[in-house]
Parts: C-alpha cells; structure tokens; sequence
C-alpha cells in the first residue's frame, strides 16, 4: 500500500484535502477512471471537489492514499461494490415534485392521450433514466392519474438512477419540504398522506414506479429499458463530458420507440453535439424526436382535447 500522506517528500504535492494529498498524477488516474465507467466530468476546476467526496471514502477502507483507492477501483474483486459506494457519493440529490412542469404535462395532456387513441390497448412505456430520489417519475404517475389515465393497466413508468442509494430512498417514498415546493398544494394534499414529520404518496401513485439501479455508461443495463416510448433523461447530461452524452444518447436512439421522444433538462441541449435527433415541439415543451418523423403526438387527432391543465400552463396561469 502506497503511503502518500500530507507532511513532507516528493510525492506530497498537491491539493491537500484532511489527511491526504492528491497529487496531480492521482487526480488524473481518477478523474479518467470515474469518466470511463460513470461518464462523470470533473474537470481542473472540480478538482477539489473530487478530493473532498473521495477522501471519506479513502479513509473508510483504511488506506493511506488517493492511489491505493485508485487501485482498488480499478483491480479489487469487490470493485463493482466500491462502485456503488462511490456513485452513492458522487450523486447529486437536488430535486423536486412537478420540475418542468411544461414537460410532464406534455406527457400527460398529449402524448399519453395520442398514444391511447391511435394505439388502442398498446402499452405506453415511460423511462426516468436518473430518478434521483424519486420526485420526476411520481410527478408523471400524478400528472397521468389526474388525466385518468394512470388506472388504465396500459402505462408502465420504469425509474432508475446509477446510485443505489438514491434509489433506496426513491423506493421509501418519504419526502419532506423541500420536495414540494413547486407542486401545486391541491395535488400535494390530493395525492400524499402524512407520515409523521415526512409525506409520503398514496398507493396508487407509489406502485405505478418501478424501480432498478442503472448506469447509463453502461450500455447492456441500458438497453432493456431504453426501449421505450418516452424517455425523461434530465438534469444529469451537464455533469457528462460531451463524448460521454453522445455514446448515452445513441444506446437511446438504438431501442427507443420509432415515434418515441427524449426530454432533456433545462440547461441541456443535444443541438450542438450532431446526435441523431431533431427537436420537436410537443404540447408547449421540447423534446428530441428520430430525424425526419413526425411523431403523432406532435399534432394529436382531433378527438384528444387539450386539458385545461395544459391551457393554464400556455397561458401562464399555471400552477394554479
């Protein structure tokens, strides 16, 4: 086991972060080992970011350095179990109920009504590919309830995140504040109940998701449930470096549904990156759709009405 603690010699320059040193050479084996196997980008910038998340980390497995861990990471038989703790330290759990709320409303006021009506007794599939503690894929189980559509037997939310333990939490299902703090208070009181200091969601809404650990850089995990109708993928591209978002979005494109969509965070565009994907309108939000398809849900039939959800959202009334 190398000994590259802070205090003295050669080896000892660097970001020092508590009891350890993390020379330049350390941060540059870890930093593209975690790119390769998580698509995670920490670039010189977040260097002592990564320093700080790993060191616990370090010291929990009673090693004396940033290269020891390396190591471990890199050849342990555990390795995939010391993957999983660093994911579940790595994660960023910032989220919240009814985020974006242009895009689950489009799902439920359009695509899910068009895809009933043109597709009678066809499933819908529905992937939240980084869950993070649950609060996206309950947002769409809501939104799908409130249009009548979730007690059909005909849509499947599937859920997943590369961190076990956000998924542990995701599968508790117990929220406090913070998480509800753009949701509208008639759908909070509607469709959560009290549990102790915390809420959590009635049984209708809770056993609509499905959920499993899933590492996007991970191609054979991804597959299954990729194939899909459509794909919820926000808020975790802008942690990727762009060759990492460009190999993630083509293992989507090689299962998604042929009139499927893919819908991207706020600060996330595929635009720049020459993906095989247009951007199309639907229901008043953005999503990527196949080159030269047009999805049927990008103008419904005639018989599929904009709910009046949807038209408070278009008129800026909502929520409301």
């Amino acid at each position: 086991m190398s000994s590259e603690r802070s205090g003295g010699g050669p080896q000892s320059s660097g970001y020092q972060s508590g009891l350890f040193v993390f020379t330049d050479s350390q941060f540059v084996l870890l930093r593209d080992l975690i790119l390769e196997r998580t698509g995670m980008l920490f670039d010189d910038a977040k260097r002592g970011l990564l320093s700080d998340k790993l060191s616990e980390l370090v010291a929990a497995n009673a090693m004396t350095s940033f290269l020891d861990y390396y190591y471990l990471l890199r050849y342990d038989d555990a390795a995939d179990a010391h993957w999983g703790a660093l994911l579940d330290r790595l994660s960023v759990p910032e989220t919240y109920f009814w985020r974006q709320a242009e895009q689950i409303l489009a799902l439920s006021e359009v695509i899910a009504p068009s895809h009933a009506a043109i597709n009678p007794g066809k499933r819908l599939r529905i992937w939240c590919a980084a869950c993070c503690t649950g609060e996206e894929p309950l947002s769409l189980a809501i939104a799908l309830a409130e249009a009548g559509l979730l007690g059909t037997g005909l849509i499947d939310i599937y859920a997943t995140d590369a961190s076990s333990a956000m998924v542990a939490r995701a599968r508790s299902g117990r929220y406090g504040e913070r998480s509800f703090r753009q949701i509208p208070a008639n759908l909070r009181e509607k469709y959560f109940e009290p549990d102790g200091a915390l809420w959590r969601p009635i049984k209708q809404v809770r056993e609509a998701v499905h959920y499993d650990v899933v590492n996007l850089v991970r191609k054979e995990q991804v597959a299954p449930y990729a194939r899909a109708d459509v794909i919820f993928c926000r808020n975790v591209f802008i942690y990727f470096s762009d060759a990492v978002i460009k190999r993630v979005v083509q293992s989507f494109i090689e299962q998604m549904a042929p009139d499927g969509c893919l819908f991207l965070g706020a600060a996330e565009s595929l635009t720049r990156l020459g993906v095989e994907l247009d951007l199309a309108e639907v229901g008043g939000a953005f999503a990527y759709v196949r080159p030269g398809n047009r999805p049927y849900f990008e103008r419904p039939p005639s018989n599929v009405p904009i709910a009046p959800a949807a038209r408070r959202l278009q008129d800026g009334s909502w929520p409301g």
